[in-house]
């Protein structure tokens, strides 16, 4: 395994590539909500559609992420960064193309590949560049970097769409993609794990199992819940999950060991991630919606009256940070997902077809101080339930399970929003958008309860040696 010496200027070079390519992948999951008003007006689509033009990122993103880190292991993590970027690249100016909306879904699916190649590595190869005693600072400007993409996604997707198109939204990455590829080539250093092993079986389960059931979901209410291909899917799909989970815990060499989730910290963590962004993400795609059709905002005024929600984590994350130093994580994970909980049902609960933006901004707040302390101490307790040796995987499960958690969100509420509501009227809208964010609220606060599984800090500790000697013993009798 050939493995770069860490320097100076090639540090502060990988962490500005890295951190850039990051910002970009980051900043796609949200960027295209604020403009989905005005891309259905031009390209067309039923709501089913927009909902593909959100999850064809996050699906591909998510369910190939793992097997990208993979790849590059494998075949050289510079080279196999340079691949998903040029992907990136590629469909990006693709989907500012596109002439119909069936175009712009495939080139968001393609996207979602580029990223997936191209994220997990952006980790790896800082992390390999930068010495030990400066690498915390580096990913926490990583991190940052990540954060400010996720909170400024529905502002710059709103402001190109009004200024100038929505098709900026993906031409604003071309031209960063083109600069960034010869940079990567000159600045970054190869490395790689040769002896790493592809899971190609889990792969295809995972990706076809996902795609049938979110398929089903996005479907439902225009072919009708008891329709073939609806049935088809949730039916095939889950079985397809199911064989993906039998082979996790039977394959020695899967890219999700299912092993790692008999550890309650992980598993609590995990868990939580995935219920949070399944409430968050479904409720962003309403609700962007629901600033533009029902109360008229522009798209810029739309992203910038979003902020307290989505910005707020930059200014509560060191807060976040000096609790979980004192009281540990899983108090500070239980807090955010509760008051993201409360601040899905209190805009539920005020949500009205004409109401002002100061009976929205107490939901928008209680929501951002939640998110903020839930992101904050999310990544150290995933790293710190398991054994150094697995954090790459640890961290590739987590990144994963909160997309495949967005792409379902988006499907499960939009399948709520269509079956007690609609586009047609102003009232329908809003009586689509209520029981939908009832739900966001009751899935984060389940997240919440999940997140009571994370034992305390003591107890982490003694349940990770008591892992490795578990393992170590089960490994003896196979030696002898």
């Amino acid at each position: 395994m050939s493995q770069p010496t860490p320097g100076g200027s090639r540090a502060i070079w990988t962490l500005v590539i890295t951190g850039v390519a990051g910002f970009m992948a980051a900043l796609d999951n949200l960027v295209v909500t604020t403009a989905l008003p005005s891309i259905r007006e031009e390209l067309g689509g039923a709501l089913e559609d927009l909902e593909w033009t959100v999850n064809a990122y996050t699906l591909t993103f998510a369910v190939l992420l793992m097997f990208g880190a993979a790849l590059g292991d494998r075949y050289g993590r510079r080279r196999l960064f340079l691949a998903g970027l040029a992907i990136f690249t590629g469909a990006s100016a693709a989907a500012a193309l596109s002439p119909g909306i069936d175009a712009l879904i495939a080139a968001r699916a393609v996207q979602g590949v580029g990223a997936a190649i191209m994220m997990p590595l952006t980790l790896t190869l800082l992390t390999a560049a930068v010495p030990a005693e400066r690498r915390g600072a580096a990913l926490g400007v990583f991190g940052a970097l990540t954060g400010l993409a996720v909170a400024s996604g529905p502002l710059v997707g709103g402001t190109l769409t009004e200024h100038l198109s929505w098709q900026w939204i993906f031409w604003l990455n071309v031209p960063i993609g083109l600069a960034l590829l010869p940079l990567a080539r000159l600045r970054l250093q190869e490395s790689s794990a040769p002896n790493a092993r592809l899971d190609i079986p889990g792969t295809l389960l995972v990706s076809t199992g996902l795609f049938g059931i979110v398929y089903a979901l996005v479907t439902a209410n225009a072919d009708g819940w008891t329709s073939f291909p609806v049935l088809l899917g949730l039916t095939v799909g889950g079985a397809l999950l199911i064989a993906f989970v039998v082979h996790g815990l039977r394959h020695p060499h899967a890219m999700l060991p299912m092993r790692l989730f008999r550890n309650r910290g992980f598993a609590g963590i995990n868990g939580a991630g995935l219920l949070m962004f399944l409430g968050m993400f479904g409720s962003i795609f309403l609700l962007s919606q629901f600033l533009q059709g029902v109360l008229g905002y522009t798209p810029t005024q739309a992203g910038l009256r979003m902020l307290p929600w989505t910005a707020m984590p930059l200014l509560v994350a060191p807060i976040a940070g000096v609790l979980t130093d004192r009281m540990g994580g899983r108090p500070v994970v239980v807090a955010g997902l509760t008051l993201q909980a409360l601040g899905l049902g209190l805009f539920a609960l005020v949500i009205e077809p004409d109401m002002s933006y100061a009976v929205q901004l107490p939901a928008l707040v209680v929501s951002g101080v939640g998110m903020g302390l839930y992101f904050a101490p999310a990544a150290s307790l995933v790293m710190s339930s398991v054994r150094p040796a697995e954090q790459g995987i640890a961290s590739g499960t987590n990144n994963a399970l909160r997309e495949v958690g967005g792409a379902l969100g988006v499907a499960v509420l939009g399948a709520v929003f269509a079956a007690r509501g609609g586009y047609r009227t102003p009232d329908t809208f809003t009586d689509g958008t209520v029981p939908a964010l009832w739900i966001g609220a009751g899935l984060v606060a389940l997240g919440a309860l999940t997140a009571l599984l994370i034992p305390g800090r003591g107890a982490q500790r003694v349940s990770i040696v008591k892992e490795a000697k578990d393992e170590t013993d089960e490994r003896e009798p196979a030696a002898v």
